[in-house]
């Protein structure tokens, strides 16, 4: 099929361009890739010298923050990949600040980001995060800013850690109109009063537009009869939306249960049940589970502030509901017209742990 590009794509072209950042070329400057004389590939490559892959990660330090990427002017991330080994998903925090602000807008455990809460691989095959064999963290959500951009990683263990990365963007679009991406991380760990909340403080309008939850089961029986709920703008008491279960909101039914095979896994473009983590009968003794709702062909719009609830809810005898004491992290994504705000306290390592 031959593509023609009309007047219109080609004036865009000719004031857009693409660069990309990575430890080959931290500036993302043109003409500046694969330049290196030093790295962790240094040593492999000391045969071949330079432009052979000499700089294809980095090390962060001991309780050491590094930048990924600072970037300059108006324009958008497309794209982010990136791994390290799985044992740093829960002990590095991914930040993201827009615009110069002093607050991030995204402070998330970087396995969380990409839908990889238990520090164990599990395939995610959706529109906008991919996470592929065995490890490779792929993000799709469009990230604009108007001044600037600066992405971040921080180490917050004693022992150094290797990070491959590279950050795909935009410069010259128009982002007058656009929000800012946003990320909240919390963890009830355990559920008090079977009420976990994703988020809460936020002031301002915008689209939520993603869940994901790791959540662990704490005693037996079903887990996710509670309902999710959203309060916008004027709500008090009472959300405006209220759905209907736990499974029923991340596209599933009936317990995710196929019978004959019990919880099935499943990955879509949109939403999906990707990760069950089963009990092996000697340290795993409860289930724990990853699962995800992107709400991109149905954003949830707010013109003033939201807060987002999940209730931990089951069964008890005499078929009555049984509030539960679940382990439950969730990263709650939405756009804001501002590119800061209120935001949960940063997390600390024991809160993070993979208890």
């Amino acid at each position: 099929m031959i593509v023609v590009m009309s007047a219109h794509d080609v004036a865009r072209l000719r004031r857009v361009v693409t660069r990309s950042i990575s430890p080959e070329n931290p500036t993302g400057a043109p003409g500046q890739g694969g330049r290196a004389t030093s790295g962790t590939g240094a040593g492999p490559g000391r045969e071949l010298g330079r432009g052979w892959k000499i700089s294809p990660s980095v090390e962060i330090g001991p309780r050491q923050r590094v930048d990924l990427a600072a970037i300059e002017g108006a324009g958008r991330i497309t794209h982010i990949w990136l791994t390290t080994h799985p044992d740093h998903w829960r002990s590095l925090l991914l930040r993201a600040h827009w615009d110069g602000a002093v607050e991030p807008a995204i402070e998330v455990p970087v396995g969380d980001f990409f839908g990889q809460g238990w520090g164990r691989f599990a395939q995610l095959s959706s529109s906008m995060v991919a996470v592929n064999p065995h490890g490779g963290c792929n993000s799709y959500w469009p990230m604009p800013f108007r001044t600037g951009a600066r992405l971040s990683m921080e180490n917050l263990t004693d022992a150094p850690v290797v990070l491959y990365y590279q950050v795909t963007y935009e410069l010259g679009t128009d982002e007058s109109a656009s929000g800012y991406l946003h990320a909240h991380w919390r963890r009830s760990n355990p559920v008090h009063g079977a009420l976990h909340t994703l988020l809460d403080g936020v002031r301002g309008a915008g689209q939520y537009v993603g869940t994901y939850l790791a959540w662990g089961v704490n005693s037996r029986g079903w887990w996710g009869e509670g309902e999710m709920k959203y309060h916008l703008d004027d709500d008090e008491g009472f959300p405006t939306i209220c759905g209907t279960g736990t499974e029923d909101y991340f596209g599933g039914a009936w317990n995710f249960d196929v019978p004959g095979q019990g919880y099935t896994a499943y990955t879509t473009p949109y939403l999906g049940l990707h990760q069950i983590i089963r009990p092996d009968g000697l340290y795993e003794s409860q289930q724990r589970f990853g699962m995800y709702r992107w709400h991109v062909p149905d954003p949830i719009c707010f013109a003033s502030r939201i807060r987002v609830e999940v209730q931990a809810l089951g069964w008890r005898s005499g078929h009555r509901y049984l509030q539960r004491h679940d382990d439950i992290a969730s990263t709650a994504l939405f756009y804001l017209d501002g590119p800061s705000g209120p935001r949960p306290a940063t997390p600390t390592l024991d809160e993070l742990e993979q208890l």
